[in-house]
């Protein structure tokens, strides 16, 4: 016999772990378009405004200026019940009826002249419910963000999704321009909702509002989301040691919010922040202009460089928060950030106001608009988790106090210029932002409200 054949050994390949699929992130994605969206649709109407409905309707300045406070007066007004619908009926249904109804009246404003009767009646009318639709977007977004990130990520996401609304807000006039002058403002706001409203529906096809639910989720994802849940699982809740699973009864979620000194603190800080923002939507291009006569053009650069200066702050700010938490512990990370941005952002504006060169006050507002943007993850993010499982609820009290403080912007920077002078009008942004800081001074971001949500609750009393 010949010699016996080795035998063969078939080369069967080992398994490694399994790869995390990359759902989060289309998840965040979508997140991102809504808020991109939410900001161009509603910067539409000043951008049509100016550039026809005005003349064409011969609607004067002051009436004008209702319409566009119309969005902004039910947005505010509604913050709080969106939020409530994010914690009640999921922030998956509160982002579809957002996504489907902003859009829907995004469009309606484009057939507002075939309106019988006044337009600007019409237009007044749209824009009220448009903003009542509008409302749940932050809130949801923050809660979405809480199933659907790490804790470590959380910050930095919550600043990519503030980011990219003020990337709508800078691209609204280029963009929105450019369809009025190729297809008429009427046509304009019907693309803008059609858009809208194809993207609520890939969010209803797609998204899920927790990732164990969602059939593109592997194991290897869902470790990847869930690895630091105990950090926000040691997060201490005033009054217990044991967090509830039940669901959170409506009355006692919004009494145990209103009455944690954290969140209410961190909401009249945020109202600074809103302040100093809103300061810079509504007058900065009229300070380029009308004070410092720049020339129209020149302004609008200069205030696009502002507004993306600003998108670039909350791009950076987030993630640099959650790298501080990392490395420095929780409490420090959420607090550096929000009260070192809010310190240079005042430092900033002084300097802009008293140069003199219009290529050094751009660069300083600039520059001051990055470090207040920056400081809008950490502070979303520390919103969110003040609120426990009313999470949403506490984002829209969050930033009612934000549009609140956005809201008094518009109005007391002409009066205070008036009287005092630009320079006066404009610094008082910078400090109020050193009374948000102030209040630091009493904010625990570790300290979630009360969960108790009564008979069928599981928790243990601290006197107990």
């Amino acid at each position: 016999m010949g010699e016996a054949s080795e035998p063969i050994r078939a080369s069967v390949p080992i398994a490694g772990p399994a790869r995390p699929t990359s759902v989060r992130w289309h998840i965040l994605a979508l997140l991102l378009a809504f808020s991109f969206m939410s900001w161009f649709n509603r910067m539409s109407m000043p951008v049509a405004g100016d550039l026809g409905i005005m003349k064409e309707y011969s609607i004067s300045p002051t009436r004008m200026g209702f319409v566009y406070s119309a969005l902004l007066f039910t947005y505010t007004l509604c913050m709080i019940p969106g939020g409530w619908l994010a914690d009640r009926k999921g922030a998956w249904i509160a982002l579809l009826l957002m996504g489907l109804g902003s859009g829907i009246f995004e469009a309606f404003t484009g057939y507002a002249g075939l309106a019988i009767g006044s337009i600007w009646l019409s237009l007044l009318a749209i824009r009220l419910l448009m903003g009542a639709f509008t409302a749940p977007i932050y809130p949801a977004s923050g809660r979405i963000i809480a199933h659907w990130l790490p804790f470590y990520q959380r910050a930095w996401a919550n600043g990519l999704v503030m980011g990219a609304a003020l990337l709508g807000i800078a691209g609204a006039p280029v963009l929105f321009g450019i369809l009025i002058d190729n297809v008429g403002w009427e046509a304009s706001f019907v693309l803008a909702g059609q858009v809208t409203c194809l993207l609520a529906l890939l969010w209803l096809l797609y998204a899920k509002d927790d990732p164990r639910k969602h059939r593109g989720v592997n194991a290897a994802e869902l470790a990847v989301i869930r690895r630091d849940d105990h950090q926000a699982e040691a997060l201490p809740c005033e009054g217990i040691t044991k967090i509830s699973l039940a669901v959170p009864r409506p009355a006692e979620g919004l009494k145990s919010l209103l009455t944690n000194r954290n969140l209410i603190l961190l909401t009249l800080s945020y109202s600074a922040v809103g302040y100093f923002e809103y300061l810079f939507y509504f007058w900065m291009h009229y300070y380029f202009e009308d004070i410092l006569h720049v020339g129209t053009q020149t302004s609008r650069y200069y205030a696009s460089i502002t507004f993306l200066a600003m998108a670039a702050g909350m791009f950076v700010g987030g993630g640099l928060s959650d790298w501080l938490q990392r490395r420095y512990g929780y409490r420090f990370g959420r607090a550096a950030v929000p009260v070192g941005g809010m310190l240079a952002s005042a430092a900033l504006l002084a300097a802009g106001i008293f140069v003199k060169e219009p290529a050094w006050i751009v660069t300083y507002f600039a520059l001051a608009l990055a470090a207040i943007g920056a400081s809008e993850g950490p502070l979303w993010a520390t919103a969110i988790d003040l609120g426990g499982k009313h999470g949403g609820t506490a984002a829209g009290i969050f930033n009612t106090g934000g549009n609140a403080g956005g809201i008094l912007a518009p109005i007391l920077t002409p009066w205070i210029s008036q009287r005092f002078g630009w320079q006066w009008g404009i610094g008082v942004g910078g400090l109020y932002c050193l009374i948000g800081v102030v209040l630091w001074c009493w904010i625990n971001p570790t300290e979630r409200v009360r969960e108790n949500t009564g008979s069928d609750a599981s928790f243990v009393s601290k006197d107990s």
